[in-house]
């Protein structure tokens, strides 16, 4: 099936005319939606919570592959959360300002499916029925993009826990610099103890709690499960004291998870916490009410078995033979659920409109900040340098940040603790503190992994956020950055010291295989600049274009190459062009990414002393050039025409371009920069040697 493109996280129907307001108020009263809260129905919503356990239990157990036992424990927590707690519309799931609940323990998928169809999110009852199965709306692991109502991907424990701060920093950033009126949400997690024991979540914790990011509500579903057995085997930390000591508002509720006005009690203090986020523990019993399987492991990962799935159908007090079973009355109660803060979305819409009407000159930038884009032209702000002149990629990316801030006003990142050292601090921004967000500038600290994953989050709400650090520890971000291309989130990811040009940090810090194993991640941009112009183009195709982009920049200074200023549009965003000797009637090609397009064009001069004609080639994106047409690519890379490859890094993947390399197929060494690129072959005399190898001459 492959990748599905994910859906723009908001659009510009949600910045709606009065016309558009009157029109969608009227066409709902006409259904006869009732726009008030409907009055609570204990044995109604007791009755709902029973069919979601069925439902889940049915749905896995037609897979027969699948977590049953985690939705029928929380559906009890779900059902407070979606009818009792957040603002949410079934009819408009990308409202801006709505309520996010993010899954974090992913594997419960079919809690979020079972409630997502009641609730009239356009998921029918045959799309449960085809749950886990080929080309189904309702994949194992919710997936954003595929599935209307689901917030994050998740399932990688730990990831979704790392989505929500970033969601948080985002509305409290944009809740300062607009207003409540503007925004004015929460935002929900579920986890469980797998999302705890990973260390993203320790990460992300903790700079929750130093930015006291309130609206930040956290459950921990404390089920004492997993796989291998109880957790006492694995896990003894006190939660509690762990959050309290990262600065959280910590409620053990208890034994609750079946009292329903506990559970919302709980959650109201949560969000009544506005200067810290919280961490609400529940004890809950996965698996509950099964006889047979409760509070063991095979709840979580198993179908329960038609036997027992009849005998807790006879508990809950549903057709023992009937599956996927959902009577009138719950339908239409939960159909109310999902409208009932129609009237709410319609309000905020109102509030837009004379927002804008107050602050005309602000009606383009709070738009373009909603919407995640640049304002109007922006791209004119692009810099452009000379040739000649000598600057690190890294500094030409600082230059470019800070020429576009004010005109992409949804820009808004940072480094992990790397902040000047890879051109990701922008002048004039204040910076995101624990008394405010309204600054454009995030210190993330030492935390790699989390600052990737938060910045999913922070793209999920339409800012447009940077993350930097050494591309060596690319590796530590991995993960976040899979799902930013299984999402299509937004995400810009700037890695610097990109080589062993590195230097005395020696091989620990000199990445030699991280592009070949990030440009064999599908959906995912890498571009390796050749100078500070292309590093400027590969912004413009970054912020025109959808999906993440991973910046590969050097330390070291590198000359602005003649014939890359004024290329916006064949230049980068081409994926590879010719930067030197153009004709067809040419000896060979050399492409080089990067610092090694210099070293090719200065080989090219080497060459021709030696009565070779080499042509030159900029490949600074793989993923681009191989999209672009055959004709293209045939018109830069012609068939008839021997090439080779010159990186600082390993060659591994170049056969698909090249009929030699010039690359490090080893790790690196502690030398001056220069040093350890010329002792490691990225020198003139080694490609012009490989050269005349390759054309026997």
């Amino acid at each position: 099936m492959g990748i599905l493109p994910a859906s723009p996280c908001f659009s510009d129907e949600y910045l709606p005319s009065q016309r558009l307001i009157s029109r969608c108020r009227s066409r709902y009263q006409a259904r006869g939606y009732r726009l008030t809260e409907s009055r609570n129905n204990l044995a109604l919503e007791q009755r709902g919570i029973n069919v979601v356990r069925a439902l889940a239990m049915d749905a896995v157990q037609a897979a027969n592959s699948g977590h049953p036992g985690t939705p029928m424990a929380l559906a009890p927590l779900a059902h407070v959360l979606y009818s009792r707690i957040m603002r949410h519309d079934a009819a408009a799931p990308d409202w801006p300002d709505r309520d996010r609940l993010v899954l974090s323990a992913g594997h419960a998928s079919m809690l979020l499916y079972s409630y997502l169809h009641l609730m009239g999110y356009g998921l029918k009852l045959d799309d449960l029925r085809e749950f886990r199965q080929w080309g189904s709306a309702t994949p194992g692991h919710p997936e954003f993009g595929h599935t209307s109502g689901v917030e994050v991907t998740t399932g990688p424990l730990g990831q979704g826990f790392a989505n929500g701060v970033g969601m948080a920093i985002a509305e409290r950033h944009r809740r300062e610099r607009f207003g409540s009126d503007i925004c004015n949400h929460n935002i929900f997690a579920i986890c469980g103890d797998g999302d705890l024991m990973e260390g993203i979540s320790h990460e992300a914790a903790s700079i929750a709690g130093h930015l006291r990011l309130g609206r930040l509500v956290y459950v921990y579903d404390d089920n004492h499960i997993t796989i291998d057995g109880p957790t006492e085997l694995t896990y003894s930390d006190d939660v509690r004291a762990r959050f309290e000591g990262y600065g959280w508002q910590v409620l053990d509720l208890g034994e609750v998870s079946e009292d329903l006005d506990a559970m919302e009690s709980g959650l109201r203090a949560a969000i009544a916490c506005d200067d810290k986020p919280s961490l609400l523990i529940i004890r809950s019993h996965i698996g509950y009410p099964s006889p047979r399987f409760l509070d063991t492991p095979e709840a979580h990962g198993n179908p329960l078995g038609h036997e027992e799935i009849k005998v807790v159908k006879s508990l809950l007090g549903l057709p023992e033979a009937q599956s996927f079973y959902v009577p009138e009355d719950v339908r239409d109660y939960y159909l109310e659920v999902g409208e009932k803060h129609q009237e709410a979305r319609f309000a905020w819409a109102e509030r837009v409109l004379a927002w804008k009407a107050a602050n005309p000159t602000g009606t383009d930038e709070l738009e373009a900040a909603l919407l995640g884009r640049g304002l109007s032209g922006w791209e004119a702000k692009l810099p452009t340098f000379a040739s000649g002149e000598s600057i690190a990629t890294r500094n030409a990316n600082k230059d470019v940040l800070n020429a576009i801030s004010e005109v992409v006003p949804s820009l808004m990142g940072g480094g992990a603790d790397l902040t000047g050292n890879t051109g990701t601090l922008v002048k004039g921004h204040a910076i995101v503190t624990p008394e405010s967000a309204l600054g454009r500038t995030i210190h993330f600290g030492i935390r790699e992994h989390a600052m990737a994953a938060i910045a999913n989050g922070m793209a999920l709400s339409g800012v447009l956020p940077y993350v930097g650090t050494f591309f060596v520890f690319a590796d530590y971000c991995r993960p976040a950055i899979r799902l930013a291309a299984l999402m299509q989130t937004k995400v810009a990811f700037v890695f610097t010291h990109d080589s062993v040009g590195v230097g005395e940090d020696g091989p620990t810090h000199q990445p030699v295989e991280h592009l070949a194993s990030l440009r064999c991640m599908p959906g995912l941009r890498v571009i390796r600049p050749a100078d500070a112009n292309e590093t400027a183009q590969a912004w413009h195709v970054h912020i025109e274009g959808s999906g993440p982009t991973v910046f590969v920049l050097s330390r070291q200074n590198l000359g602005v190459l003649e014939g890359t200023a004024g290329r916006r549009d064949e230049g980068v965003a081409r994926g590879a062009y010719v930067i030197a000797g153009s004709s067809n009637e040419s000896d060979v090609v050399l492409i080089g990414t990067g610092s090694e397009v210099g070293l090719c064009i200065e080989a090219r001069e080497e060459l021709a002393k030696v009565g070779i004609d080499a042509r030159v080639v900029s490949m600074p994106s793989w993923d681009l050039f191989a999209g672009q047409p055959s004709e293209y690519r045939l018109s830069v890379l012609p068939a008839h025409l021997p090439t080779v490859s010159v990186e600082a890094a390993t060659t591994f993947g170049w056969d698909r371009y090249a009929d030699a390399s010039v690359g490090i197929d080893r790790f690196g060494a502690s030398a001056p920069g220069d040093v350890a690129l010329r002792e490691l072959g990225m020198n003139i005399e080694n490609v012009v040697a490989r050269v005349r190898v390759l054309l026997g001459k």
